[in-house]
């Protein structure tokens, strides 16, 4: 209890002077200018304020002042930088939102630098008088199965598949109940052992551990350490893809955009923490996604505390050749168990942004990409089989409780504001105003064969033949459309013209949406 209210008097008084040192950089600038600072102090004292509590919350947010768990000066200069930037940008967006151009630049952007310079030099120099004195106090000794996962790697392969792990079995054992918990250890006891010579078990985000195994000598290979800290994930799972046979298996874990809010919400207390999970919100998930942001994003965090929706994590894994097996929330993680079944796919353009162009197959089975407003996670095209295998189809045709959809997409699809850039494909000749919905090569395969040759003959349409007549399974889709291509056979005007003000006349007064 003791150690408790020493810690957060230490944030208090770190808190303290790092209002000091905000207070002393403006002060400093408004000095410089060459007005009387009894102008600019009232006039900056209510953006002061609003700024410093913004300073603050993102601050606590990125955990700023935790010095007292720092083990190296990195520990406390890169939360600095986090914390600093994201606050820079917060002001940068409010000056040009409100056009708030009455305030000096040199007064607001020189006194967010000056303050950062301030800490990191402070920063700096505290790790340098403390550290040489405290560094045996302060070390961290390793967990027991972090050495014995050492001990395990250092050993030559071929003791390690003949004495190794027979003797130690139980110890690894203990080690996961004793630091993951019994539901980890069962969960992983369900398609391995531990104790087996074919099964690694690593704690790793670093994609050296794995390339530097044998081909095939594993068949399965454990992760415990959350996916989230991996700076380059795909090549990670390429790599892990490399080192096992086809069948082999890969067990790992991810913490979820969900399960990051809700931890969040849990750890401030209400209303505080509403306003934490903005600033986290928007340093986490919108930094990544802008072009130049995104890499003082990486810059700064290295790739640590990366956030991962589910459709992402398991889009990932199925892009670079593995399929799901198990999947199951344990302990405020995602616990996945996936097998290997291809080679990865390799995609070094995947798409982040607010736009996105699928692959799609055209007419004669061309492959042309659909622009669209993005609706759904990141990776998500990979995980179609996934989803129909695990919902199958609603009415209307698509994957039921698809939660690779975002809560953002489910209103664009309502009023068809994803549909828009579809105009592309229209103008340069790809598909036209009525036709059959350009589908992926895994939807297409859900179809008979004579229906699939023969939608293959007609180029794609903007306005399906599914909003004319409102079928209900997938059975009904199929009719439909077979119905339309052979009317347009006879007569192409007068069949889209028919179609197009049927479908129009539906999705206003029938209320049908974009599917």
């Amino acid at each position: 209890m003791a150690n408790h209210r020493n810690i957060i008097l230490r944030k208090l008084v770190y808190l303290f002077i790092d209002l000091l040192i905000v207070a002393g950089s403006f002060l400093f600038f408004a000095w410089l200018k060459p007005a009387t600072k009894a102008y600019y102090l009232p006039t900056y004292f209510n953006p002061i304020l609003f700024f410093t509590g913004v300073w603050l919350f993102t601050s606590l947010l990125i955990g700023k002042f935790d010095v007292h768990t720092a083990r190296k000066t990195k520990d406390v200069i890169i939360p600095i930088l986090i914390a600093n930037i994201t606050v820079l940008a917060v002001v940068i967006t409010l000056i040009y939102s409100f056009n708030a151009f009455i305030y000096s630049r040199l007064i607001v952007f020189g006194t967010i630098v000056m303050a950062s310079g301030i800490e990191v030099i402070l920063s700096y120099l505290y790790f340098s008088y403390k550290m040489p004195v405290n560094v045996p106090e302060f070390e961290p000794s390793p967990s027991k199965l972090e050495t014995l996962l050492r001990e395990q790697a250092e050993l030559p392969s071929e003791h390690l598949r003949e004495e190794v792990f027979s003797k130690r079995r139980d110890e690894i054992r203990k080690a996961i109940l004793e630091e993951y918990g019994n539901e980890v250890y069962e969960f992983i006891d369900n398609y391995t052992d531990v104790g087996n010579p074919e099964t690694l078990v690593v704690s790793t985000t670093t994609q050296f551990n794995i390339d530097k195994l044998q081909p095939d000598f594993y068949k399965q290979i454990i992760n415990l350490y959350r996916i989230n800290d991996i700076r380059r994930l795909n090549k990670f799972f390429e790599a892990v893809n490399s080192k096992l046979p086809y069948q082999g298996l890969f067990i790992g874990n991810a913490e979820t955009y969900s399960l990051r809010k809700e931890r969040i919400l849990r750890k401030y207390p209400p209303f505080i923490n509403r306003i934490v999970y903005f600033f986290d919100y928007i340093f986490t998930r919108v930094f990544p996604k802008m072009p130049v942001l995104k890499k003082i994003y990486f810059f700064i965090t290295l790739g640590k505390g990366r956030v991962l929706s589910r459709a992402e994590t398991l889009g990932r894994l199925y892009s670079c050749g593995f399929e799901v097996v198990r999947e199951e929330f344990i302990r405020g993680l995602l616990y996945f168990t996936v097998r290997k079944i291809k080679e990865p796919a390799f995609d070094y353009n995947p798409t982040y942004g607010p736009f996105v162009r699928l692959r799609r197959l055209g007419k004669n089975g061309r492959i042309i990409g659909v622009y669209k407003l993005r609706t759904m996670h990141a990776y998500s095209e990979y995980l179609q089989e996934y989803v129909y295998l695990k919902n199958s189809l609603q009415e209307g045709g698509k994957f039921r409780d698809d939660f690779r959809v975002t809560a953002a997409g489910r209103i664009l699809r309502k009023f068809w504001l994803d549909e828009l850039p579809m105009l592309i494909n229209l103008i340069k000749g790809d598909m036209k105003l009525v036709g059959v919905r350009p589908l992926s090569r895994h939807y297409l395969n859900l179809y008979p064969e004579e229906a699939r040759k023969k939608r293959m003959r007609y180029k794609p349409g903007l306005i399906p033949p599914f909003y004319a007549d409102m079928p209900k399974t997938l059975d009904d889709i199929t009719a439909s459309e077979m119905k339309y291509l052979e009317a347009y056979d006879k007569n192409p005007f007068l069949t889209d013209l028919s179609y197009f003000f049927r479908a129009v006349y539906n999705i206003i007064f029938r209320k049908a949406r974009s599917q």
